[in-house]
């Protein structure tokens, strides 16, 4: 399997939407009663804290490629395929 970078906004973000589901299906489970409104809150405060890891992580450098240290060159994994 390859390896792929990590991305805290998109990690943020699903767990948002995981949250909204699962205050909707308790409310349609008779757990508690939630009004129609709840979603839109969680979403915006959800996204707004997305877009804050997604920039903090965009903002930080990723490795040694990126430091300026050393002239060599990088090497790319290649692609395995399925076969």
């Amino acid at each position: 399997m390859l390896r792929h970078e990590f991305h805290p906004g998109k990690l943020i973000a699903g767990l948002c939407l995981l949250t909204v589901a699962v205050v909707y299906a308790g409310d349609a489970g008779g757990a508690w009663d939630a009004p129609w409104f709840v979603a839109l809150p969680l979403m915006m405060v959800g996204l707004f804290l997305a877009g804050v890891a997604a920039a903090i992580h965009g903002i930080r450098p990723r490795g040694a490629a990126r430091s300026g240290g050393g002239g060599g060159s990088v090497r790319e994994p290649r692609d395995q395929g399925l076969s």
